[in-house]
């Protein structure tokens, strides 16, 4: 790898995903997937990415790692370009812990060939015994015993499914991991343990995480700044504190207008925010800012024109003509 430092670790610019969708005979409509979005990540930094589901938030992580071809823009790590050529060499540093423990996992394998397998891939290891001590390390590191090495994953509960993933993605020493929803197929009472894993994790190796999920609660947690995604495009981000204080975006608003509150007298006094409408589809963007069909602000200017991302203070990014 050339060097080239930076003061971040990743750097997006201006990212799109389209897919082609065949929507009649010999017609073909680009779906806007990911439509011109761009964040910084530093080192030992958690982003997290919410929004509802379909806004893009998965393209966005997998299209980071190339498991998705770009169709524009750019990705930096480290101050040097990724791309087709040199993407091999950028598989040690990026990982992926996927949403689903279940699908994500060969039930072929035994735990240990699970997780040793990037091991294998990037030739990490000179001998067999090397290689097992290498396995067990990552096991108790995500809280698994030694006995369970030998034992395939239909053996094991989702949280435990979940922990192997996360030991898998751990195993080449990355610099930085792009989380994709890892405790949305969780039951609850083992959310908070993952969460709590995931943060002792960072804390030992320093590695930096994209945390993609769509409960605010969960990402205002585990994050240290937070990006808010709707149909493709990121419509604000801010420090996760600031963000959740002090919302300017109409789309954030009404996301956490809909958080429960657990004091009842503050509850009552709260206003839900009901959002008019459906989310558009990505086939059919709105011309203009893509909330506007559902915003009870929306003016002219709104339909003509995309507001740009800009700095409303301290790092506060808002996509919005409302001051």
């Amino acid at each position: 790898m050339s060097e080239n430092r930076s003061e971040y670790l990743v750097e997006v610019e201006d990212l799109k995903e389209y897919f082609p969708i065949r929507t009649g005979f010999a017609k073909t409509t680009m779906l806007k997937a990911v439509n011109g979005v761009s964040f910084k990540i530093r080192n030992g930094e958690t982003l997290g990415l919410v929004g509802e589901s379909g806004c893009g938030k998965t393209t966005v992580g997998r299209t980071l790692l190339r498991l998705y071809k770009p169709t524009g823009g750019r990705i930096l790590f480290e101050g040097n370009e990724v791309n087709d050529k040199n993407m091999r060499e950028y598989r040690k540093e990026m990982q992926m812990v996927f949403q689903d423990p279940y699908s994500s996992l060969d039930p072929r394998m035994t735990v240990e060939d699970i997780i040793g397998e990037p091991l294998d891939v990037h030739k990490l290891y000179t001998t067999k015994a090397e290689r097992r001590d290498k396995v067990l390390n990552l096991m108790s590191l995500v809280g698994l015993n030694a006995e369970h090495a030998t034992r395939y994953v239909h053996e094991f509960s989702g949280g435990q499914r979940q922990r192997i993933g996360i030991a898998r993605a751990l195993a080449v020493d990355p610099k930085f991991i792009v989380c994709d929803e890892p405790v949305s197929a969780l039951d609850v009472s083992i959310q908070a343990q993952v969460i709590n894993m995931f943060e002792e994790i960072q804390e030992k190796l320093g590695v930096a995480y994209l945390f993609i999920a769509h409960d605010l609660l969960i990402v205002h947690h585990i994050s240290d700044r937070i990006a808010v995604m709707y149909l493709g495009r990121i419509v604000e981000m801010a420090e996760a504190d600031e963000l959740m204080s002090n919302p300017m975006h109409p789309y954030t608003e009404s996301l956490l207008s809909a958080v429960p509150i657990p004091d009842p007298e503050t509850a009552r006094k709260s206003k839900r925010i009901i959002l008019e409408g459906d989310v558009p589809s990505p086939l059919n963007v709105p011309s203009g800012c893509p909330f506007r069909t559902r915003c009870r602000y929306a003016t002219e200017k709104c339909a003509g024109e995309v507001p740009p991302l800009t700095d409303r203070g301290g790092g506060h990014m808002v996509a919005c003509f409302k001051k």
